[in-house]
């Protein structure tokens, strides 16, 4: 027996007992389907997959792992971008699919309540049809999951004007490493009483305790928009226009920066070419204002307009229909997935402060032509949140593994030198833990293991994650 069948085979001994056998997987296409996300082509298999339908399942699962010394990485709907969710010590991938009700929407309050592998994209639909909006709106939102988006912080298009995850939860039910259950906060606007765990939380990736329920904050649904898609001869023209935008006293609902490469893959892979791209076109920005009366739209397209007449925009394509905005926006969530469908790739999320775009995209470029990498660019531009994907292509392996990482902590070290960061919302995860040293100070990573050791004192919970260089002799 390999020591891999041995674990199996332990864990076998320890769960089954636990969950019913159609929810206690040891082989198959569920593990193989848990073996993987959307990063790179990584692929880490686990000992044991549960899938617990309550709260109850979840603590008696977790107490089992926390007695027998058993890692534990809680798994959603596999759209990461970061190794977040990949098993990479094995162990038992905690799903939490099955825990997908919308339990109350609480329409006195503006509140919603929801398990954790509720689909973004049905919660915002759910809450629609009662004039409500949620506004988180991720790339995957038709098949990332709300836990998901509590792990990683997600943000997404909108985040420019309405703001990340963290803006919109108000409290959180979580079970502990050894299935203790937690409220952090209170379903209240405002709360001072004691420290903010609800804040801790979110983004902290599954290494702190198990999301299992979240109440979320609601907004008054807005009814108008106005959608425009803008071309540029020079990518530096697009960048430089975005933070003139936000001086002009604008706030879009959206602002999109787009390589023209990320466009014509896009079309290309979604067989979507209905769109016409200027071949001298360098860069696009797609525009979204929006309000709760179609008075409210007019005068932000008017001051977006005088902006870009001033900043060599070509010919703007104004979306006069439901139809043709789902038209933009798709073949704008699909980059993503049209980029991976061309060559395997690496994504880093940088983000820096928006008018330090153009600096940034500048930086990109020099890098790849000093090491040899093709980029392809787009992103939450608004947001100052840049998606670099470095594209393998025809890249030799010891190019790929050994030297472009070097590339890499040159590109974050120019990114924090511009006054950004790591990751504006796909989290640190399994690939970017070792370039923590870049944005984060020794006493910090030191103030942020300790944390890690209060909640996690075995290190069970999704272990070799965010911290760079960690040891794992505890798990």
């Amino acid at each position: 027996m390999t020591m891999t069948e041995n674990y199996t085979e332990n864990c076998r001994n320890i769960f089954e007992k636990l969950l019913p056998a159609e929810r206690i997987h040891f082989e198959g296409d569920v593990m193989v389907f848990f073996s993987r996300d959307e990063t790179e082509d990584l692929c880490f298999r686990p000992w044991v997959v549960a899938e617990p339908e309550s709260v109850e399942e979840v603590s008696s699962l977790l107490r089992a792992a926390f007695e027998n010394d058993i890692p534990v990485t809680p798994g959603g709907a596999r759209t990461g971008l970061s190794g977040g969710a990949l098993a990479v010590h094995g162990g038992l991938v905690l799903s939490l699919r099955r825990m997908n009700r919308i339990l109350d929407i609480d329409l006195k309050n503006n509140q919603v309540v929801v398990e954790p592998g509720v689909i973004t994209e049905v919660l915002q639909n759910a809450v629609e049809e009662k004039g409500l909006f949620y506004a988180v709106d991720p790339a995957s939102r038709g098949t990332c999951t709300i836990g998901g988006n509590l792990a990683e912080n997600s943000g997404g298009p909108r985040a420019v004007k309405y703001g990340v995850t963290k803006d919109w939860v108000l409290n959180l039910q979580v079970v502990l490493s050894d299935g203790q259950v937690i409220e952090t906060g209170a379903n209240t606007l405002k709360n001072s009483t004691g420290y903010n765990l609800t804040a801790l939380m979110v983004g902290s990736e599954g290494t702190l305790g198990v999301i299992t329920r979240a109440t979320l904050k609601l907004l008054p649904l807005p009814k108008f928009s106005a959608l425009m898609f803008v071309p540029f001869k020079n990518v530096s023209d697009a960048c430089r226009t975005i933070s003139e935008i936000f001086l002009s006293g604008a706030t879009p609902s959206a602002l999109e920066f787009m390589e023209r490469d990320a466009m014509v893959l896009a079309q290309e892979f979604t067989g979507n070419k209905e769109l016409h791209l200027d071949p001298t076109d360098e860069a696009y920005l797609l525009i979204e204002v929006d309000g709760a009366n179609e008075a409210e739209i007019m005068p932000q397209c008017e001051s977006i307009l005088s902006v870009l007449e001033l900043q060599s925009a070509g010919d703007i394509l104004f979306a006069q229909s439901s139809d043709e905005k789902e038209k933009l926006w798709y073949l704008r969530r699909r980059v993503g997935e049209a980029v991976k469908a061309s060559s395997i790739y690496k994504e880093e999320d940088t983000v820096v402060p928006r008018a330090r775009l153009p600096q940034l995209m500048d930086a990109v470029k020099r890098l790849g032509d000093e090491y040899g990498f093709r980029s392809i660019c787009y992103g939450h531009a608004g947001d100052g949140n840049l998606h670099i994907n470095i594209l393998k292509d025809d890249l030799s392996e010891e190019m790929w593994s050994d030297v472009l990482p070097v590339a890499i902590r040159k590109l974050f070290t120019e990114v924090v030198a511009l006054g950004g960061t790591l990751s504006g919302e796909h989290g640190i995860g399994l690939v970017q833990k070792e370039y923590m040293d870049i944005a984060l100070s020794p006493p910090n990573l030191l103030i942020q293991r300790g944390i890690k050791d209060v909640f996690d004192p075995k290190g069970i919970l999704n272990p070799g994650k965010i911290f760079p260089n960690e040891s794992h002799e505890r798990v």
